[in-house]
């Protein structure tokens, strides 16, 4: 391959080697290191005049610092008169703080919630102007809209019912996608290269091609060499969010398919959901997919349930392991038989402390979307369930 260069940030560098090699190249010659009041220092060794440079940098760790290297990095080449500069970023960091309000389980929220005016009062009698008197009860403006969409909440002043606010402010959710997407074209990205975007409405905050590589095809490979009988299984996905990833997989190895998702039974406590398995796993494996496990919470959380309804053995695959907190000791302590990890984070530390933990390589399908995107192939096959 010619007129290219590969360089890998401090984040993961065993990924980028391997990436790298798979290429039969050698990393690009670039010094990192910080100032002694920890600010981030890059000088680039070789020169990227007129070439295409791919910077390898997975956020996790310490993600900030890491994501100020990679901008640094790629202004440098910027300023170097690199050709193109493809920023490949394998676990994107902020991708779980959406532009668009969303529910914990990833599904968008189709009206405020129903503790959006806490603090807040709602009385019809209220005169609309500021000089009026301030209402004394406390009432949930939802119950009497509770059939009306959002938008039709800007029209209560016009009817005569005014939202006050009872003192103090009502904190909103700094969101920060188009944030990120705006720095790293700012600092002169050209292209973007991911894997299994938690939301995938993060590509449209960009004014640059973004390609979101799919994990399942290695979850295919890695169901079909790692687990036994692996044709009674059934893929189970541990929240909405997930449904159509974990179906996707299940439609491609022809078997069943189950989903728990959050219903709120208790007519006391609206705000409670229960957990609630929808599909048959009793006396069954069960495969867990999921896109990211962080404190793990869900994913073993969604183990518990299903050992409590008969399943017969557990596992899990997860694209992003960043399991950070009390992660791998809740794993450690769960239902879960095997969890498979990609390396899109590293893993090594994961690996001593916990033996339920087995890692699948991301490497290759980078290095084989590196490849295309130079020689100005497709991707498109990258992009489908492969066998």
């Amino acid at each position: 391959m010619h007129n290219i260069v590969i360089f890998g940030g401090t984040s993961h560098p065993d990924l980028a080697s391997s990436i790298a090699s798979r290429l039969g190249l050698s990393l690009g010659r670039v010094t990192l290191s910080k100032f002694s009041n920890k600010e981030t220092n890059v000088e680039i060794r070789e020169s990227v005049r007129e070439q295409d440079v791919y910077i390898i940098q997975s956020g996790c760790g310490h993600v900030n610092d890491n994501f100020m290297e990679l901008l640094i990095m790629v202004s440098a080449c910027k300023i170097a008169s690199a050709a193109k500069i493809t920023a490949v970023i394998p676990c994107f960091p902020y991708a779980r703080q959406p532009d668009a309000p969303f529910k914990k389980d990833g599904t968008p929220l189709s009206r405020l919630p129903r503790d959006a005016f806490r603090g807040y009062s709602f009385d019809a009698s209220c005169e609309s102007s500021a000089s009026a008197t301030p209402c004394t009860e406390i009432k949930d403006p939802l119950d009497k809209i509770e059939q009306n969409s959002i938008s039709n909440c800007t029209d209560l002043s016009r009817s005569g019912n005014v939202i006050r606010g009872m003192g103090g402010y009502k904190q909103w959710i700094a969101r920060s996608g188009t944030l990120i997407a705006n720095l790293l074209m700012c600092a002169g990205a050209d292209h973007i290269m991911t894997m299994d975007l938690h939301d995938p409405q993060f590509q449209g905050f960009f004014d640059i091609p973004v390609d979101n590589l799919y994990g399942q095809p290695l979850m295919i490979k890695c169901i079909k060499q790692n687990i036994p009988d692996w044709e009674q299984a059934v893929i189970v996905s541990p929240d909405a969010g997930g449904a159509k990833r974990a179906t996707a997989i299940a439609e491609r190895l022809r078997i069943d398919f189950a989903l728990i998702h959050k219903e709120r039974r208790s007519q006391n406590k609206p705000h409670k959901a229960d957990m609630m398995l929808v599909g048959d796993v009793y006396g069954k494996v069960c495969i867990l997919i999921d896109d990211i496990a962080d404190t793990s919470y869900t994913i073993t959380k969604a183990a518990k349930i299903l050992h409590e309804n008969g399943a017969q053995k557990i596992y899990a695959i997860i694209t992003h392991a960043i399991l950070s907190g009390d992660a791998i000791q809740r794993i450690q302590e769960s239902n879960i038989d095997q969890i498979f990890v990609s390396d899109t984070v590293p893993q090594d530390e994961h690996l001593a402390q916990c033996p339920k933990i087995n890692v699948f390589n991301v490497a290759p399908m980078f290095a084989e979307a590196i490849r295309r995107t130079h020689n100005g192939e497709s991707v498109s096959a990258l992009f489908e369930i492969l066998n």
